[in-house]
């Protein structure tokens, strides 16, 4: 399996380099040269395996060439044996065909963990082979941090800094991160918005002089191992509830776009989906594309669903390339008109085929309160806010009641404790294994909103780490 840049200029590599690479060097993201393809007769054979059995089948043809497997299924086996539902990515019905999936059993109980567990360990299993060392550096809107920090804590080949915008992320968010007081692990809280994370963070990758020095590798969703991982919860699900016998529809609480993605990925392997339905709050960016085929950025509004607080959603420049037919020069032309203007015009033909497809819902933080106490109160579900806005919009989109609808909870309800409690009068406990994360000592530095600052705290970090 070979893969290629969004932006049509970078070197085509195999998944051992894209893994360490991340950010192409054309300033795109990398994705597969060509989709391996499950036939229906495939896909159902999935039934009744065990969710390692699922992710070894789905996810063999993209490392072919780099693993075995036998060195796939050692590692896969390895990262969800710490998950703490037998299930892994447990389902509970909602409704009448209507589905919410669990997707926060791992150890920082957010969606995360079902990529990141894997991706530290193929760092690991990577760079012991070359016998490198890196510098992870990542921006995170709250779940991508911790879980990538759990996943690379203490690991002998790898040093990682994430970058978080100060005071916008829950508490529990900040202390599952700043609580790690590994020697590998830096955090510095920014003082921005998640946005101004991302850019520096891209920006540092598009320094090639800079990420050539530092061997700087990522764990965003920029990383196509990351949107790798997620595909197979996608599968899973679907074969629990009749696929690929019935066509699917999928809702998703969406910022970044890298978790509706990997739901595409699915689609173009054969998993028959009728519908992607993604949730937003109001920051709503992708949600008026939607609507009018315009993105148009504004400024980000803080919200209870602090993950979501985004208005440069990575990942879908992927999904451009995909329906611009993989023309690499008309990509680079949009993602900079947008990155000039702060607004790109989808050609008539590519957004008209995206509507097909995908449609989007908003919430605000009152209309997500609500949903959470209804849910609570029919369903008997406890939601955080992220998930609420996913299932919100899903029962809204859901108007084929004959196919299954899954609608993604992507945080445990226990890391957004104030929402919740003013949602539904309960205060969600944390699992017993973060019992006493309120006690854990902090450790994290504040830093102005400032590349070169950045910068000069990377390289004092990753220069320790190689003196």
């Amino acid at each position: 399996m070979k893969y290629v840049s969004t932006r049509g200029s970078a070197p085509v590599l195999s998944f051992d380099d894209v893994l360490l690479a991340g950010l192409a060097r054309d300033g795109g993201l990398y994705v597969p040269q060509s989709w391996p393809h499950f036939s229906a007769a495939e896909i159902r054979a999935m039934r009744g395996l065990s969710y390692a059995e699922i992710a070894v089948t789905v996810m063999a043809p993209f490392v072919e060439g780099c693993l075995t497997r036998d060195e796939l299924t050692a590692l896969v086996n390895d990262t969800y044996a710490g998950f703490t539902h037998p299930a892994v990515a447990p389902l509970r019905q909602v409704g009448a065909n209507q589905w919410v999936l669990e997707l926060f059993h791992g150890p920082t109980i957010a969606f995360k963990d079902y990529a990141l567990q894997l991706v530290g360990r193929l760092f690991d299993h990577v760079l012991k082979k070359r016998g490198q060392r890196v510098t992870i550096v990542g921006a995170t809107s709250g779940d991508t941090g911790s879980a990538a920090i759990e996943a690379c804590r203490d690991r002998a080949a790898i040093d990682i800094v994430i970058l978080h915008p100060q005071g916008r992320t829950s508490e529990v968010q900040r202390k599952q991160m700043t609580t790690v007081l590994a020697s590998n692990v830096r955090n510095l809280a920014v003082e921005g918005t998640f946005d101004d994370c991302q850019d520096m963070v891209k920006a540092l990758f598009n320094d090639h002089a800079f990420r050539d020095t530092y061997n700087l590798s990522a764990v965003n969703s920029i990383n196509w191992a990351r949107v790798m991982a997620q595909i197979v919860y996608y599968f899973a699900s679907a074969v629990a509830v009749g696929a690929p016998d019935v066509p699917m529809t999928f809702s998703v609480p969406t910022g970044n776009f890298g978790n509706v993605f990997a739901g595409f990925c699915a689609k173009q392997m054969g998993l028959p989906v009728e519908k992607f339905i993604v949730g937003s709050n109001s920051n709503d960016i992708l949600t008026r594309f939607f609507e009018t085929g315009v993105m148009s950025a504004d400024g980000v509004v803080p919200t209870l669903s602090p993950s979501m607080d985004i208005q440069v959603s990575s990942n879908f420049e992927r999904l451009v390339f995909h329906y611009l037919g993989n023309d690499g020069a008309a990509v680079a032309t949009l993602m900079d008109e947008f990155r000039t203007t702060g607004r790109m015009d989808m050609p008539q033909g590519a957004y008209g085929a995206m509507r097909t497809l995908f449609e989007g819902h908003r919430y605000n933080d009152q209309e997500t309160l609500a949903v959470m106490k209804t849910m609570r109160q029919t369903a008997g579900e406890m939601l955080d806010p992220h998930s609420a806005i996913g299932v919100a919009a899903g029962i809204k989109g859901h108007d084929h009641k004959a196919s299954p609808l899954v609608a993604l909870a992507t945080a445990h309800p226990a890391k957004f404790p104030d929402a919740v409690e003013k949602a539904t009068g309960i205060r969600p406990p944390l699992p017993d294994h973060m019992a006493d994360l309120f006690d854990r000592p902090e450790r994290f530095d504040v830093i102005a909103n400032d590349l070169a600052a950045v910068r000069d705290y990377v390289v004092t970090f990753a220069g320790r780490a190689r003196a």
